[in-house]
């Protein structure tokens, strides 16, 4: 495992009373692996990646990345690249390649080694003729996948991704989705949180949802929506129903909403309800399905 994460707690002092900020929290995260780590403010989401990072310590569980705990071992913090919400992940009066050179260094490479690899990452995520720009000078979808390059410098196992889309206008947000989906599928394992739900949805393969410091839930994306959306079925005609399809409908349990509206509540009665229909033009078919947006607050409320 990329990541493995055991019974994870932490309590802090405020004005002399105990606050649990994380109460039990497990997960892992395989090689390949994207898993979208979802809380609302206040629900441990933060400390439990701090913990992750090794930047605070537990009150007791565990981590390890790549088998290496952060907390006992430093070398387990060169497995892992980090990329923060905002403009922290970067020295915006450097250029772009001397970013990547001296987060390159700081990681334990040589100054060859950075300058190597600084160069393969500028091509790789279309960056290379702005090498020599000030990150200032740069757009904000460069910036932040210059934010990635650097995270990935070292060569990580786990990749600890704060709101990647944050900002971004619609033409960047595609392209570091799809950069973050084909980080993975060449077997980095990536930890996101973000609030952007929809993005989260896209591209996750599995999803832990925290509440109360406690994960409320953890399941592969499409096996949550699925788990939480209906079968029923909403089909729109061209036109209105004719008094024999109604009936014929209505008798099959179908709901008759202005005479051009059908809701269907399975999906066996959905075939019956085609050959009722045919050969008249459906203009739409929608099923009851719910996002992750849905799901999250569902959680929340409970």
């Amino acid at each position: 495992m990329a990541l493995e994460v055991q019974n994870l707690k932490k309590t802090y002092r405020y004005h002399g009373k105990p606050v649990v900020a994380v109460a039990d929290v497990s997960l892992s995260i395989k090689s390949g692996e994207i898993l979208a780590f979802l809380g609302a403010n206040g629900a441990g989401k933060t400390t439990t990646v701090k913990m992750i990072a090794g930047l605070i310590f537990p009150d007791s569980g565990w981590v390890k990345i790549a088998g290496l705990n952060p907390h006992h071992n430093p070398k387990a913090l060169k497995k892992l690249g980090t990329v923060l919400e905002g403009n922290r992940n970067l020295y915006w009066r450097l250029t772009a390649e001397e970013n990547l050179i001296y987060f390159g260094v700081l990681k334990g490479l040589s100054h060859q080694a950075a300058r190597k690899f600084s160069l393969q990452l500028l091509k790789r995520f279309g960056l290379f003729s702005r090498r020599s720009a000030l990150v200032q000078n740069l757009s904000r979808g460069m910036q932040q996948k210059l934010a990635i390059a650097t995270s990935l410098i070292h060569q990580p196992s786990l990749l600890l991704l704060d709101e990647p889309t944050l900002g971004l206008d619609v033409e960047a947000v595609e392209d570091v989705k799809l950069l973050v989906r084909q980080l993975a599928e060449e077997g980095l394992a990536i930890l996101l949180t973000t609030h952007q739900l929809n993005v989260a949805e896209e591209i996750s393969d599995r999803v832990a949802i925290i509440n109360n410091g406690k994960i409320s839930t953890i399941k592969p994306t499409r096996e949550l929506i699925k788990e939480f959306s209906g079968t029923s079925y909403t089909i729109e005609i061209e036109g209105v129903l004719d008094p024999d399809r109604i009936k014929s409908l209505k008798d099959l349990g179908a709901i008759i909403i202005e005479n051009r509206l059908i809701q269907i509540k399975s999906s066996d009665q959905l075939y019956q309800a085609f050959e009722i229909l045919n050969p008249l033009f459906i203009t739409r078919l929608e099923t009851d399905q719910v996002d992750l947006t849905d799901i999250f607050f569902k959680f929340l409320k409970e």
